[in-house]
Order: C-alpha cells, then sequence, then structure tokens
C-alpha cells in the first residue's frame, strides 16, 4: 500500500511524493507554502487518482475534460505525465520515463496507491546537520 509523505522544502514550503509500497516515489506535488494547502492537494490526488488519461504523444489525441492526466515528452525525449484537477492546476507530476509504457504503468500506480494511501508527515522531522 503507497503513503504520501509530507516534507519541508529547502526554502520553508510543503511538498508531497506518493510513495508506492517498494518505496518508490511514483508522484510529486509542487510546492506549497502551508501544510494546509500541502494536505488539500493531497485529498485533490485521492479524489482524481483515477482519471482518463490524454496522450499528447498521439498524432491526433483527443483532448479531454478535466481532471486528467496529461502524458507528453519532455525535452530529453522522455514520457511524463501531470494529473490536472478539474480546476486546471497541475496537482503531481510524475518522473521521466524512456518507454510510454512505464509511464502508463506510473498513472496505474497512482489509481492503484492513491485512494486508500495514509498520510505521513516528516515536515517536523529535524534532518541531521550536514558536516562540512
Amino acid at each position: 500500500m503507497g503513503k504520501f509523505v509530507i516534507n519541508r522544502t529547502k526554502d520553508g514550503g510543503f511538498k508531497f511524493n506518493l510513495v508506492a509500497g517498494n518505496g518508490e516515489v511514483i508522484a510529486t506535488s509542487e510546492v506549497y507554502t502551508q501544510k494546509p494547502k500541502c494536505k488539500v492537494g493531497i485529498a485533490s490526488v485521492q479524489k482524481n487518482a483515477n482519471a482518463e488519461v490524454e496522450n499528447q504523444t498521439e498524432d491526433k489525441y483527443v483532448e479531454l475534460p478535466r481532471p486528467k492526466y496529461q502524458v507528453y515528452k519532455d525535452k530529453r525525449g522522455e514520457y511524463r505525465f501531470r494529473l490536472i484537477a478539474t480546476n486546471g492546476r497541475i496537482i503531481a507530476t510524475g518522473e521521466g520515463y524512456k518507454a510510454l509504457s512505464g509511464c502508463l504503468n506510473g498513472i496505474k500506480s497512482i489509481g492503484s496507491n492513491a485512494p486508500d494511501a495514509k498520510i505521513v508527515d516528516e515536515s517536523l522531522i529535524r534532518k541531521p546537520a550536514e558536516k562540512k
């Protein structure tokens, strides 16, 4: 079973990763200025986890209504996805994949992990100071 892990960013914001049961990060959020907004982002991913996929790598793809996943190729030629909420905001993004099938499997993993994933708040855990 997956989990959402909330962490603080270096600039004091908050972000979450959706982590699969095997420890792999499936998706990452934007940086939020406040933790409650980060938790709203998690709830939105949970709500929209099984949205349809708009594959923008196809020549004549059909634009779908939101919520949806958009699959696209980045500048390096890797396949990526972003989950877009009903309001048009990007609520989660995935890593780059060499193959389209890997990208689509990442999306499927969100659908199976996110809806019931627990939230683990690591934003209060102090990281050890780096040694010089």
